[in-house]
């Protein structure tokens, strides 16, 4: 069976939920206090050691980028000399190749000279 509170309970209910409210906020501490000020100066310490922390890693970000690009440099500078090196092999090489063309074109004419000569020196010598 339901009590039906009369409007003086409920208003009585409703001021002693206030005051518990109000007590609960008196109870808090003061921003002086030694307990809210360690916390506060806890706070700053972690606030200030993630700060620290981000900016390690932002400069080892920046390391790792700078050691990439050297590297990347490196990388561009060894394949380029690589490539006049191969290059330089290739000239080397063809101009082998033309001095061994021209120098046995020489020796072929000089048997050809060779056995026109003989040819004439049995035709009659002239």
């Amino acid at each position: 069976m339901k009590t039906i509170d009369s409007f003086e309970d409920r208003r009585q209910n409703s001021a002693a939920a206030k005051a518990r409210l109000l007590d609960r906020l008196k109870a808090r501490p003061s921003k002086d206090d030694p307990a809210v000020l360690a916390r506060m100066a806890e706070r700053k310490a972690v606030e200030e050691a993630r700060e620290a922390r981000r900016i390690a890693r932002a400069e080892a970000a920046a390391a790792a980028e700078i050691a990439a690009r050297e590297a990347a440099a490196a990388k561009a500078a060894a394949d380029a000399a690589a490539e006049i090196a191969a290059r330089e092999a290739a000239i080397a090489h063809a101009a082998a190749e033309a001095e061994r063309a021209t120098a046995e074109a020489a020796a072929q004419k000089a048997k050809r000279d060779e056995r026109y000569a003989a040819r004439k020196m049995r035709a009659g010598g002239r």
